[in-house]
């Protein structure tokens, strides 16, 4: 009784160390597949979308995508059955990811125009970060991630005094130029124009014609220059102040359970749930 459950196990092991993890010599060649194959898919979705194109290799674009979608869909359920907790995966970013980039040509059959959505299989793309082993950028992002979060407040005091500075700046533009034939018709398009101007934006579908207007546009061009830099300044100084890791663990271990990565190099078992780790 034993053997038949021992086997089945053993069977799921590789089967998620396969798809899961690109350590191994099975999981590179998985993953550079999967990701030549995600490749293709938008290939032939762009070239379906020029017309001479699709009307002379439609059936042939058509068919190559339904395999591709076939393939995808058999991966699909592979990660639900490799892992013990498959509501894990399913839920994660990388499952709803998953999920929308499979069944777009499923809903083509019901509703027309959906298939362009199968471009979403590019965010699939990101899976490349673990084939190529740029964990580096990845520890690099989750750093400036933490500065962001550390000047989120200091950022939404200085985006609430712009917006008060926008209606006020959209207020004075209004009485200057609304009596003139300059399109600042109301306050609000006003408010508009500064916010375009400050931004330094400027789509010129509305410009002051006074004098006195055109002086306080060249006041708010110059004040849209030092606004931009305050908040890089501010985050800069966060991401400073964030104490980097000495150390940026370099494998692609999945949790066979839970479907959690970023484990140590050394780490026999998953940090959040306790299960062993794949050897």
């Amino acid at each position: 009784m034993s053997k038949p459950v021992t086997s089945k196990r053993n069977w799921k092991v590789k089967l998620h160390e396969v798809i899961y993890e690109a350590d191994t010599r099975a999981g590179k060649i998985f993953d550079v597949l999967l990701l030549i194959l995600i490749l293709t898919s938008i290939i032939a979705v762009m070239l379906e979308s020029i017309e001479e194109i699709d009307i002379k290799y439609h059936a042939a674009l058509n068919i190559a995508e339904w395999i591709i979608t076939i393939l995808f869909t058999i991966e699909y359920i592979a990660r639900i059955i490799s892992v013990k907790k498959p509501s894990h995966y399913i839920f994660s970013f990388y499952g709803v990811v998953d999920l929308l980039s499979t069944i777009p040509k499923y809903l083509s059959l019901l509703f027309v125009g959906t298939h362009a959505l199968v471009a979403l299989r590019a965010l699939r793309l990101l899976r490349v970060f673990r084939i190529l082993k740029l964990v580096r950028f990845l520890g690099a992002s989750s750093l400036l991630s933490k500065a962001l979060k550390a000047s989120r407040a200091k950022i939404s005091v200085f985006l609430f005094v712009v917006i008060i500075l926008c209606v006020i700046l959209g207020t004075v533009m209004y009485l200057v130029e609304g009596s003139s034939d300059s399109g600042f018709t109301s306050i609000p398009t006003s408010i508009y124009w500064t916010i375009v101007t400050l931004t330094t934006v400027g789509y010129g579908d509305i410009a002051p014609v006074t004098p006195f207007g055109q002086l306080i546009a060249s006041i708010i061009m110059i004040l849209g220059y030092g606004i931009i830099a305050i908040p890089t300044g501010i985050v800069s100084a966060e991401y400073v102040n964030q104490d980097a890791k000495k150390h940026i663990d370099s494998n692609t271990q999945s949790c066979p359970n839970c479907s959690k990565e970023n484990h140590h190099d050394n780490a026999e078992f998953c940090y959040d749930c306790g299960n062993k780790l794949n050897p």
